[in-house]
């Protein structure tokens, strides 16, 4: 009888023992929504190892459009974001949906065509060039999806004295990420604005020769900068703060900074790192 209760008492020891493991476990794993460009060009899947392997923190992530990504932090479905809006984050934390915002590293916006250029928009800034598209109603392919990509774009047609060509023949919304975007461009010959880090992805995807060719860039106004942002545990209690701030501050470190500046396709940069 004593040694039957010496077994159980032991059992149970383990029982607890091994809960406990798991809930710590549990506790260590963090979940992020991010945009698709960081997903797709691979940027997450080389710095993801390192960021566990350094702090021993799981990360899993869900890859979508800035708007549909902040929306997941605003109903509390995950614990961090790393979107490319800056405008709708400061908005974001102005209404109590997030808490902390850091930069961490930036691209830049391309619109991309077929060499043929029918809309001859090559060179052109890119109001020029958006208000020839306009003109030639040339084939233009919006991703649609209120990502961080697609309000810029917004932006940039109203900048050129557009209103958005959403009801135009020319003027196809995908409702799909960047790359694919890319590859509904290329089957229709025809335009689309990108982050340059997922053109470079595509180029390599296509041995380094694209059908579709880079046309307009380097106005000021193309600048993509990628930031993470902490939800305010006010609204999300829940929520992995303290997890979410140990990424923010990695991916800010010399040593993340250090992998982004390394991460290359075709020995181009897709990302340039520039923590605050």
């Amino acid at each position: 009888m004593n040694k039957k209760k010496i077994f159980l008492s032991i059992l149970a020891a383990l029982l607890v023992m091994i809960l406990a493991i798991n809930a710590q476990a549990q506790n260590k794993n963090l979940m992020m929504a991010t945009t698709t460009s960081t997903d797709n060009t691979g940027l997450l899947d080389y710095l993801i190892p390192h960021f566990e392997k350094e702090t021993g923190i799981a990360l899993k992530w869900t890859a979508t459009g800035t708007g549909k990504a902040l929306k997941l932090g605003q109903n509390c479905d995950v614990d961090v974001l790393l979107v490319h809006a800056p405008p709708a984050e400061k908005k974001y934390i102005e209404k109590g949906y997030g808490k902390d915002r850091r930069q961490v590293m930036y691209n830049d916006f391309v619109i991309i065509g077929p060499e043929s250029d029918p809309a001859g928009i090559k060179g052109k800034s890119i109001s020029d060039a958006l208000n020839a598209v306009k003109n030639k109603q040339a084939m233009f392919m919006s991703r649609g999806d209120d990502s961080g990509t697609n309000k810029k774009e917004k932006l940039l047609w109203e900048n050129a004295g557009i209103s958005i060509p959403d009801k135009e023949k020319w003027y196809v919304q995908t409702g799909q990420g960047m790359l694919a975007t890319i590859n509904v461009a290329q089957e229709r010959n025809g335009y689309t604005m990108t982050d340059r880090g997922t053109y470079i992805k595509y180029q390599s995807q296509k041995g380094g020769n694209a059908p579709l060719k880079v046309l307009v860039e380097g106005d000021k106004i193309l600048l993509n900068q990628y930031s993470v942002l902490t939800l305010d545990p006010k609204n999300c209690p829940n929520a992995k703060y303290d997890l979410a701030i140990q990424f923010s501050n990695w991916m800010a470190s010399q040593n993340a900074q250090n992998l982004i500046k390394e991460f290359r396709l075709l020995g181009k940069e897709l990302f340039i790192p520039n923590a605050k």
